[in-house]
């Protein structure tokens, strides 16, 4: 299947169109959101220059299975998936911040913690942790939301200090984050995962709080094995993962973490097959569900096209 990069269409009543470094949003008469999951991949906020097939409709379908999950703790955007590799959803005003929930020091974190720092984003961190680590409690780690480039980390106080997100509004998003992170961690474990960390979004549609775009996918979340984690903990080795982060260890032991200069690794076939297939893995390992491929010989463009405008001129 040749992995979907780029989209352009013009559904019924479409306004405008927002293209992420992964998804590609478009606005249908300011009122619905209908954003396509592309296969493109990012990493270190640098868009790589091959597709993984499968991706987009990996990350979709299993952002949609966790919004249905937690519809409960808040409301969410998500109305329809039309496509595997799309959903529908409420037009919704995002805050300017995404809420980092943090319950293992790993990932960018530890590197920080290694560096000497003791406070992330104004959470004071213990002293003598070492990697992978279990925090005491969940921590929520904000950072900014950029258009372009690099988010930037924040602390709950900067963001109320400079009204980047009202006070009242703020302690509501930390609510609901942890409220996510403790159900998704149960979620995780059930299917013998660890939720390591993840990011949430949240916007506002009429003056109230929904939650938006994806939720614990390998994209937004890193998951650990649980079996085996306290003894690799106890060896100090590496803990089996399943995330994004193995696409980054594969480029910074490349060269390349996304600093001027530095050029992206050949990606060949078989490192884009392999990269399809731990996504793949993610899926059926966090949903406990078998992944059904759509199929290989659909023009996936026109597919996605005729689904959504079906979707629309219906509702």
């Amino acid at each position: 299947m040749n992995a979907v990069v780029k989209t352009n269409f013009q559904f019924p009543n479409q306004k405008s169109l927002y293209v992420g470094k992964v998804r590609d949003v478009y606005n249908i008469d300011d009122k619905y959101m209908a954003m396509v999951v592309s296969d493109r991949i990012s990493a270190f906020d640098v868009v790589l220059p091959k597709g993984i097939p499968y991706k987009g409709q990996v990350l979709n379908q299993i952002a949609a299975k966790f919004l249905d999950a937690t519809k409960d703790i808040v409301p969410n955007w998500k109305l329809a998936t039309p496509d595997p590799m799309v959903t529908v959803g409420l037009k919704c005003e995002g805050f300017r911040v995404e809420m980092i929930v943090r319950g293992y020091l790993a990932g960018s974190a530890w590197r920080e913690y290694k560096a000497g720092a003791r406070t992330l984003c104004g959470v004071a961190l213990p002293e003598g942790m070492v990697e992978n680590q279990k925090f005491p409690t969940p921590i929520v780690t904000p950072t900014t939301k950029a258009d372009e480039g690099h988010d930037e980390n924040i602390s709950k106080e900067e963001i109320i200090r400079t009204g980047l997100v009202a006070k009242e509004d703020y302690e509501q998003l930390e609510k609901y984050a942890l409220a996510l992170f403790q159900r998704g961690t149960e979620i995780a474990a059930a299917q013998g995962l660890i939720l390591v960390d993840t990011k949430y979004e949240f916007g506002k549609c009429d003056g109230k709080i929904y939650l938006i775009d994806e939720i614990h996918t390998p994209d937004s979340s890193r998951y650990f094995y649980a079996e085996g984690y306290e003894e690799r903990q106890a060896k100090g080795e590496r803990q089996r993962q399943l995330s994004k982060e193995f696409v980054r260890e594969w480029l910074m032991e490349n060269g390349f973490q996304g600093k001027e200069g530095q050029q992206v690794p050949e990606m060949t076939d078989a490192i884009v097959n392999s990269i399809t297939d731990r996504y793949i893995e993610l899926y059926e390992h966090i949903t406990g569900e078998k992944f059904e491929k759509a199929p290989e010989s659909t023009d996936v463009t026109a597919r996605i096209e005729k689904n959504v405008t079906e979707w629309l001129k219906n509702n």
